[in-house]
């Protein structure tokens, strides 16, 4: 297996930024290099969920659409209730 390629790049950032970022690194006894890479990583991971979580909205609104299959807010609710209360029941049925 290949190691990934890793290139440099730059970022600017204020002075105000920077010292905090390094009075957090060194509490954390990290550098700042790798809190940076450590705070694109999360945001990306969040972004990408984010992206998937907006597509799959939107898939069920064009199945929805399409078929007019659903449930009502009270059949989820109820349904979610039960969950909770630690009931193992079905999802309930899609209907026009």
């Amino acid at each position: 297996m290949t190691a990934p390629v890793i290139r440099p790049t730059t970022i600017k950032i204020d002075q105000t930024t920077k010292e905090r970022l390094k009075r957090i690194a060194d509490a954390r006894h990290r550098t700042p290099h790798w809190m940076i890479l450590e705070a694109i990583r999360q945001y990306v991971d969040r972004e990408e969920k984010r992206e998937a979580f907006r597509r799959d909205g939107i898939k069920a609104w064009n199945e929805y659409q399409s078929s007019g299959l659903h449930v009502t807010f009270e059949e989820a609710d109820d349904w979610l209730a039960e969950l909770e209360a630690g009931k193992d029941v079905d999802i309930p049925e899609c209907h026009i």
